[in-house]
């Protein structure tokens, strides 16, 4: 084994460690941030391998990127307190899921960008629902 190849596990599994303290250690509000920050970094990764024709990454990336949204953001769902809102964010979910298959069929970019926009755009408002939140206490 190289020193390159030792350092990058090691950094891996530095990294992995650093993830898995943070969601030991986070609020419910921040975990669902890290879901958003993890789907938006795998689209990223998606985005890269597709401009290099790297389907294989291309392919993975997506694929996580859909579990996170799948069995993470949507799952995270109360439809009971929620109501419409959670019924309107699920259907979101599955509309961004669906694109993301549809980018990983046809290498499309338009796609990966739009489900990247929408992400942010809740990323943000969860981020502003946190400060509202923390500023009423």
């Amino acid at each position: 084994m190289s020193f390159g190849l030792a350092s990058r596990r090691s950094a891996a599994m530095y990294a992995e460690i650093g993830v898995e303290t943070g969601v030991t250690t986070a609020d419910p509000h921040k975990l669902i941030l890290m879901l958003f920050e993890g789907a938006l970094l795998q689209i990223g990764k998606a985005s890269s391998a597709l401009e290099i024709r790297d389907v294989p990454t291309k392919g993975k990336a997506i694929s996580q990127a859909i579990e996170i949204i799948t069995n993470g953001l949507k799952v995270s769902l109360d439809y009971e307190a929620g109501g419409e809102l959670a019924e309107r964010l699920g259907a979101l979910y599955d509309y961004m899921t669906q694109r993301l298959v549809y980018a990983n069929l046809h290498n499309s970019q338009p796609a990966l960008d739009e489900v990247t926009r929408l992400l942010n755009d809740l990323k943000g408002a969860w981020e502003e629902i946190g400060t509202s939140d923390q500023v009423q206490r």
